[in-house]
């Protein structure tokens, strides 16, 4: 698909759901603040509210319902996606080390780790891990690409002092678990 193409399914995919998807990142918001002084419980609840957002995104791709509760259903999973996270902060950092540009090359590699995971809840996370660096061969440049294409989102999220981000933020996720589809079945 062209990034016209997954932003155009994105857009669809998102009409008449903003609102329960606002109420999902508001109760992220909300849990976050709460815990936001007890940082260990902010490092493992963090990563399975990632993989539950991967999960509700995933579900919009497939024409699914989505209720207010799937923004925990990454929580079935916590220590995989605890570990996920880890591997990929460790291994982004070491990569890093050696430059700047070879850890960003890998965090793109690695970008689509989430989506392999939610979508394959019996892999592990180094499976996840592997199968996300083998399938962003020859796709990191168009998920920079297609990153780059929400510039003026982004600047407008920004502008609106976050009120945009209402429709932004699922714009782009939407758009994020199409490509993650696009790429999974090339």
């Amino acid at each position: 698909m062209t990034r016209a193409e997954l932003k155009t399914a994105a857009k669809e995919q998102i009409r008449g759901k903003i609102g329960i998807l606002f109420v999902m990142l508001l109760i992220i918001f909300a849990i976050a603040i709460a815990c936001a002084f007890i940082p260990i419980v902010t490092f493992i609840i963090t990563p399975a509210f990632g993989l539950s957002l991967c999960m509700v995104y995933l579900k919009l791709t497939k024409k699914e319902d989505i209720s207010v509760g799937d923004v925990f259903s990454g929580f079935n999973a916590t220590g995989k996606a605890l570990w996920l996270n880890i591997l990929i902060s460790v291994f982004t950092f070491l990569w890093t080390c050696l430059l700047i540009i070879p850890g960003i090359v890998k965090q793109y590699a690695y970008s689509m780790a989430f989506y392999i995971l939610a979508d394959n809840p019996k892999l592990t996370a180094r499976e996840a891990l592997s199968k996300s660096k083998e399938m962003m061969k020859g796709h990191k440049w168009d998920l920079f690409v297609l990153q780059l294409s929400f510039f003026w989102w982004y600047l407008l999220s920004a502008i609106t002092f976050g009120i945009a981000s209402i429709y932004v933020t699922p714009y782009i996720n939407a758009t994020t678990a199409n490509f993650y589809n696009s790429i999974k079945e090339a």
